[in-house]
Order: C-alpha cells, then sequence, then structure tokens
C-alpha cells in the first residue's frame, strides 16, 4: 500500500515536471494546461502498468482526400486540419520532416509542401528582385538616362564610347603647393624687386 502512493506521487511529480518543460517551449492555453498534466499522468500510468495499448492505425487517405488537400491558397494538413501556406514549419513544430509526414499519412512522393499561390507570389517577387539572372547578363530595358539622351558638359552624349580616333581629354596640371611655397620663401631678391643686394 506504501509503494502504491510512493509509486503514485513519483508519477505525480514525474508528470509535473514533462508538462513545465513542455510549457516552457511551447504556448499552451492556461485552460488546456489540466487536460495536458491529466493526458501525460494517463500516459506515465499506462507505461508503469506495463499494459501498453496497441498503437493507432491510421486510415489510409483516398485519392480524392488528397486531391481536396491541395488546394491553391493553402494545403490542408492531415495532422490538425487546418490549411497552411507552407507545410515545412508546421512539420517541423511537430517533430515531421516531410519525407516522414508522406510516409505517415501514405502520400505520393510528389505531394507538394508549399501552395502554389504563394510558391508563384514568391517567385515573382524573385523575378522583381532581379535573382536567378547571370551578373555578367545586359539590363533588358534601356536606363532612364539614354532615353532623355543626356549629355556630358562636352556636349558629347554620356552613353557614347570614345572612338578609336578621339584621343581622351588631356587631365589637369597638378600644382604641388608645398613646392611653391617654398620657392617663395627662398626665392632671391631682384634688382626689379627695389632691394639692394
Amino acid at each position: 500500500m506504501a509503494a502504491d502512493i510512493l509509486e503514485q506521487d513519483r508519477l505525480v511529480t514525474l508528470a509535473t515536471e514533462i508538462v513545465i518543460a513542455y510549457v516552457t517551449r511551447n504556448h499552451v492555453q492556461a485552460a488546456e494546461l489540466p487536460g495536458l498534466l491529466r493526458n501525460v499522468h494517463a500516459g506515465l500510468l499506462t507505461l508503469s502498468s506495463g499494459s501498453v495499448a496497441p498503437p493507432e492505425e491510421r486510415r489510409t487517405l483516398t485519392a480524392a482526400e488528397i486531391r481536396r488537400s491541395i488546394q491553391p491558397e493553402g494545403l490542408i494538413s492531415f495532422e490538425d486540419g487546418k490549411a497552411y501556406k507552407t507545410l515545412r514549419r508546421h512539420l517541423a513544430r511537430l517533430g515531421l520532416t516531410p519525407e516522414a509526414y508522406r510516409a505517415k499519412w501514405g502520400l505520393p512522393v510528389d505531394y507538394p509542401m508549399t501552395a502554389s499561390d504563394y510558391s508563384a507570389q514568391r517567385s515573382q517577387l524573385a523575378r522583381d528582385l532581379g535573382l536567378g539572372k547571370s551578373r555578367s547578363a545586359a539590363p533588358e530595358a534601356p536606363s532612364s538616362a539614354a532615353d532623355e539622351g543626356s549629355t556630358d558638359r562636352d556636349g558629347q552624349f554620356a552613353d557614347a564610347e570614345p572612338s578609336a580616333t578621339q584621343e581622351p581629354p588631356p587631365e589637369p596640371k597638378r600644382v604641388d603647393l608645398g613646392d611653391a611655397f617654398q620657392e617663395e620663401i627662398t626665392r632671391e631678391p631682384f634688382d626689379e624687386d627695389g632691394a639692394e643686394p
């Protein structure tokens, strides 16, 4: 009798620790906590008694159910019956991979994990951003500066390349101010300066 009480206390403590660990990592409503604690305790009690219930058998999905689960705006999850734009994150929260999900429910290997509308939206966004194009490819549309016929200060078109006969403009002469300053200080006076030698 005392052993049964100690066993019950141990199971309650263990169930409480399991629920606390689960709740720290997952969002659970306050109203769901008592039911969660009861289910965990019942599971531990079943495991400790040695009488394990046979595993629940999953029903086989029909082809019509599989087709109905694939909708353009979202995929219906067979785990909870809700629609998702992409199933990958939902399955990761449940601890499943796409392959394990397909195997669990008997889905074909080409069963999509992303809704077609969402996939098309992301694809269009990538095209608008220019992703997938090689960097060396010339832009398809001419730039707005070429459309306006912009010219540089010399009157030549800014986009026109210089011809082989045309020389590049000369570089401006650079004056080193340090040398000019030094020259000014060390200069010898001349007769025109009005100074006597």
